[in-house]
């Protein structure tokens, strides 16, 4: 049997324009409904979500036959972490508060088996089709997409670094974290987040790496894309509910009053 052909990465690489939606909601259900929505990707996330690792296999169980690649975030740059959730298969992972080269460089080395690791060995894994791809452990790396979290002004004036560490396939620039850290807690909409989040992009292009970033708004969206950035989440699986949840009540509750 042969390796999964990670969609994403290749596609990333080749410098398409990849459009994801956010998970939160800890469900397989959810995920198999948006996995079929037409998007490129979606953030399975641990960090901000209550999402442990069984309920992640089966997010990844459910998106199996969708159109999106799904990426896990694990709640921190832990090699056990990020281990475990490659071994049940994921082959996209996007790593939190990614502050320097040191960082970064762990993330990848958490990604590779010895000797360009530290992945631990297990050949009956999910992720080897329980043992079905006879030569996984000397091909895994090639289909893994490791991307990183620059959310941070202090890791930003190192993004450029960040991004050529070997094994980096993208920088996600974290928008909310971002602007805490310039003072502007709570709004990333502001001039100057808005212009490091520019800066940053620029600083990728130049150095040959894709830039990701999340937002709910649609005009902030397309101005992203604009400027560069190559994986783009639109939303979230959270925001999707609320939203539709609110005005459908809304609609109903005026008539009623």
């Amino acid at each position: 049997m042969e390796l999964a052909r990670n969609r994403f990465k290749h596609a990333l690489a080749a410098g398409e324009l990849q459009v994801g939606l956010w998970c939160s909601l800890c469900s397989n259900i959810v995920v198999d409904v948006v996995s079929d929505s037409g998007f490129d990707w979606l953030l399975l996330d641990t960090e901000h979500s209550p999402n442990e690792l069984p309920n992640v296999l089966s997010q990844l169980q459910a998106s199996r036959s969708g159109t999106a690649t799904p990426i896990v975030r694990p709640a921190w740059n832990d090699a056990v972490l990020i281990k475990r959730f490659l071994d049940i298969g994921a082959q996209s992972l996007l790593i939190p508060f990614v502050q320097n080269v040191e960082e970064a460089r762990q993330a990848v080395a958490a990604t590779r088996y010895p000797p360009a690791g530290l992945r631990g060995i297990t050949t009956s894994g999910r992720a080897a089709r329980y043992g079905r791809v006879g030569d996984y452990l000397r091909t895994a790396h090639e289909e893994i997409c490791l991307l990183v979290q620059v959310e941070t002004g202090s890791a930003l004036e190192q993004i450029d670094a960040i991004a050529s560490v070997d094994g980096v396939d993208g920088v996600f620039i974290g928008p909310s974290d971002l602007s805490a850290s310039l003072g502007r807690i709570g709004e990333p909409g502001h001039p100057e987040v808005q212009d490091a989040i520019k800066h940053a992009i620029d600083r990728l292009q130049a150095v040959g790496k894709p830039g990701g970033i999340l937002t709910a708004r649609p005009e902030e969206a397309d101005r992203y894309i604009q400027w560069g950035y190559r994986f783009v989440a639109v939303g979230s699986d959270l925001g999707c509910l609320t939203r539709s949840a609110d005005a459908l009540a809304a609609r109903f509750k005026t008539k009623s009053a």
